[in-house]
């Protein structure tokens, strides 16, 4: 049996505790005290059993997978002709499982293909008329699909709830890899503020936005469906579903852990500049996707998403993330959204400018301000500030142990050069393709960027990118 010297940190909590003048000895999960006095003079021995607080990666159980994860999509049979294409776009039959909960039975929408997900109908909730003073009027229907969704599906298999509408569009191979960072024997809320910082104001900084998805451990799912009867008639004025949510989960003593990739798109036209300048954190999720504009130009909604998870389907670790390189010869700044954009500057602009998203769209709330919960740069008449857009167009197959993507320019810049490249203009630039490695990209703390060079500048009209790790020490400028 080893032993050693209290700390000074275990020495303060010891003598907080009442004791003095003592020996431990440490073996395996156990303190052994012997021959402790405490200040009034009372002997003690024995052994204190020492809690594990972290999670063990090196333990034996097996790393989560999609058959790990339950779905409970919130939804409505009025709507779901509309809606529905968001989530066949993600959800794949006989791999993923859970269920679409709706409000009556689909009759129009019979018979029900297997395509979607099954549905149930959601219970009957007229007994909490007495505590439905809230602005939503459907809040304690959405609430409880968490509750309907555990009770049908809790088998032990299950590690994760995840929790969506059905206007959503969720990347599941990126959502699993985060989840997997989690002890999911633990208590977790996992998900995301609202971009709009009065959504958050007027609701909780410490909630996560529904459409935008979250994801509820096992342990705290069956917490909060057991105590779902109390939580409700315990809120009762609370606005909506999610922030009744997020005070019965505080009501269990846990807290948000918020992951950047979940988004609500609590903004308004084009998104596109958002889009550009995603975050380094996977890409987890889009919603609101009817309320602005088509996320790709001359596609109407569903075209656009479906083009998207096209470039998700051959690598989604990569989607949306950027990566900057330079052609210093006409002081030109590439900016790459893997997997949907490429912006061309006629002027040389550092990352920590680009990383800041181009407001091409709008407010959630008209004259709200401040109205966003990030940094912006302003669209602007000035020509050096203003990007050439080319759009992710096409998976054109692999080379040299790299995928390779297309992307081209759909509508012209319209604006003069940029007089600070020498006049040097990007017009002519119409296709791009970007060779990034097949492998897995890992976009966790810790980690960088991906880098890019300009490989092959065969033309003014058409370019190469290839991606690549940084190397040591090395400055992307």
């Amino acid at each position: 049996m080893a032993t050693r010297e209290l700390t000074s940190i275990e020495s303060t909590a010891w003598g907080a505790s009442g004791l003095i003048g003592g020996t431990l000895f440490f073996r395996g999960n156990y303190v052994f005290v012997f021959a402790m006095k405490t200040k009034a003079g009372i002997s003690v021995s024995g052994r204190i059993k020492s809690k594990q607080y972290y999670y063990n990666k090196t333990s034996h159980i097996s790393p989560t997978n999609i058959s790990h994860l339950v779905f409970g999509i919130a939804g409505s049979s009025n709507t779901w002709g509309n809606k529905k294409w968001y989530i066949h776009s993600w959800w794949k039959p006989n791999i993923t499982r859970g269920f679409l909960f709706l409000d009556r039975t689909p009759n129009e929408h019979l018979p029900w293909p297997s395509s979607s997900p099954p549905f149930k109908i959601s219970d009957d909730n007229s007994r909490y008329a007495p505590y439905h003073k809230h602005g939503m009027p459907f809040a304690i229907r959405m609430l409880r699909v968490i509750e309907e969704t555990f009770n049908v599906e809790h088998s032990p298999g299950v590690r994760w709830y995840v929790m969506t509408d059905d206007d959503t569009v969720l990347l599941i191979d990126n959502l699993v890899d985060v989840l997997s960072k989690y002890d999911h024997r633990k208590y977790y809320y996992v998900g995301m503020n609202s971009e709009c910082l009065v959504s958050n104001f007027g609701m909780s900084f410490q909630m996560a936005f529904g459409g935008a998805g979250y994801a509820l451990s096992y342990p705290l799912a069956q917490a909060v469906a057991k105590n779902m009867d109390t939580c409700i008639k315990r809120y009762p004025f609370l606005y909506g579903s999610d922030h009744i949510l997020q005070a019965c989960i505080a009501d269990l003593g846990v807290t948000i852990t918020l992951e950047n990739g979940f988004h609500q798109i609590d903004l308004r036209r084009d998104i596109s500049g958002f889009l550009s300048a995603h975050p380094q954190s996977p890409f987890l999720s889009l919603h609101h996707l009817d309320l602005v504009a088509p996320i790709f130009p001359l596609m109407n909604h569903h075209e656009a998403v479906n083009h998207l998870m096209t470039a998700a389907r051959v690598d989604q670790s990569r989607l949306l993330q950027q990566s900057t390189c330079y052609l210093k010869k006409y002081n030109w700044t590439f900016s790459v959204s893997w997997g949907y954009s490429i912006n061309i500057y006629e002027k040389i602009h550092s990352p920590s400018f680009l990383e800041r998203p181009l407001e091409t769209f709008s407010e959630w709330r008209k004259g709200a301000r401040p109205p966003y919960m990030f940094n912006v740069r302003q669209l602007t008449n000035d020509s050096c500030e203003i990007p050439h857009v080319l759009f992710f167009d096409s998976v054109e197959g692999t080379r040299l142990n790299h995928i390779v993507t297309g992307y081209i320019k759909r509508t012209p810049r319209a604006m003069p050069a940029c007089g600070s490249s020498g006049n040097h203009s990007a017009d002519d630039v119409s296709k791009i393709r970007v060779f990034s490695p097949m492998h897995k990209l890992h976009v966790v703390a810790g980690n960088r960027r991906e880098c890019c060079d300009i490989v092959q500048p065969i033309g003014m009209d058409s370019m190469a990118i290839k991606l690549r790790t940084c190397m040591k020490h090395e400055i992307i400028a």
